[in-house]
């Protein structure tokens, strides 16, 4: 029983960071906006 809590607390601490990177990268990376272009040929239009 006590290899059964160790495994499901290091599974919890594992978890919790994982949670907390996600939760940074949500609430503290700024995104920068940029303008994108795709050119799309006009055979991909026409269907025969």
């Amino acid at each position: 029983m006590p290899s059964l809590l160790r495994f499901l607390t290091v599974v919890a601490i594992i978890a919790g960071a994982a949670y907390g990177a996600v939760f940074a990268l949500a609430n503290f990376v700024n995104p920068s906006p940029r303008e994108m272009t795709v050119t799309i040929h006009s055979d991909k239009f026409l269907k025969n």
